[in-house]
């Protein structure tokens, strides 16, 4: 016989990197996935009300969006991130009555260049990209449905692992490890970044959902920096590969944010302590998908 499930969730972008990593693992902790036949279009409200209303959901992680910081097109980055979000909660609002919990995926990029290390909640948000920005209006807006819809904002650092894009910056230096390419074309060698696994990502939003905390700004970080330079020292160590590193001044963004670190000791009073995955294991899983780490 089989067990009750715990809720059906709608996971927004679940076929994107994220959303691969975090359908099975909500389905293996009793929760049922809404698949609708319709497809999801942030940019069309028609669109996002038929997909609310299909799903019937008393949960919603939001993930779909822009999340490349150096996506060309600004204004499709605010169609999508700020105003597709404010339209779906709008829709939320009217139309899913039994809602218990709406996870909002933002990012630390709000933060900016920032004093503060590491990172908490309480340091005030300084957005240098359109990217950022149009993550912190979508913020500043999700705050006016507070009253009326259980909301938490997650601001994850950055995470990488296994079926991520190769635009963004791991994926690319993995490839390049993986292809023994000689050289490759970098921007700011010097840039630090606070790095998690997908899988301890998904793993808190998961753990998010039974939560009783909602109306909160939550950061998802690991509380290390790792430096450009000393993960490609990490990726020569695991594979015995050197590769020539060059910089690419049209790769240098002048709004670069220089070092992002975060604290996650308030994510912690709120599903207790986090399952962090080894880095170097991380990379060896990301290098051999054969493998499983």
């Amino acid at each position: 016989m089989a067990s009750p499930s715990k809720g059906r969730v709608l996971v927004t972008g679940l076929d994107g990197f994220t959303g691969t990593h975090l359908g099975p693992l909500l389905e293996q902790r009793g929760y049922e996935i809404a698949r609708v036949a319709s497809e999801l279009d942030l940019r069309r409200p028609e669109s996002i009300s038929a997909v609310i209303e299909a799903a019937q959901a008393e949960f919603v992680i939001h993930l779909a969006g822009i999340s490349f910081v150096a996506h060309e097109d600004a204004a499709a980055m605010y169609a999508v991130n700020t105003v597709g979000t404010t339209s779906l909660l709008a829709a939320l609002d009217r139309t899913a009555p039994r809602l218990k919990k709406v996870i909002l995926a933002s990012t630390s990029q709000v933060y900016g260049n920032s004093n503060d290390d590491p990172i908490t909640e309480r340091t005030p948000p300084a957005p240098v990209s359109h990217y950022a920005c149009s993550k912190y209006a979508m913020e500043l807006l999700a705050h006016t449905w507070f009253d009326r819809l259980p909301i938490i904002i997650t601001r994850p650092f950055n995470y990488i692992g296994r079926g991520q894009a190769k635009p963004f910056l791991l994926p690319k230096l993995v490839d390049h490890f993986q292809r023994r390419a000689p050289i490759i074309e970098l921007g700011n060698l010097d840039v630090e970044r606070d790095f998690l696994d997908v899988r301890s990502v998904v793993d808190v939003y998961a753990r998010l959902l039974e939560s009783p905390m909602q109306s909160q700004v939550l950061n998802i970080a690991s509380g290390t920096g790792r430096s450009l330079r000393g993960i490609v020292n990490d990726l020569t160590q695991i594979t015995g590969h050197r590769i020539d590193m060059q910089v690419n001044s049209a790769l240098v963004r002048n709004s670069e944010v220089a070092r992002l670190v975060g604290s996650s000791e308030h994510l912690q009073q709120a599903v207790g302590t986090l399952r962090y995955t080894d880095f170097e294991k991380t990379l060896r899983w990301m290098l051999a998908p054969s493998i499983e780490v």
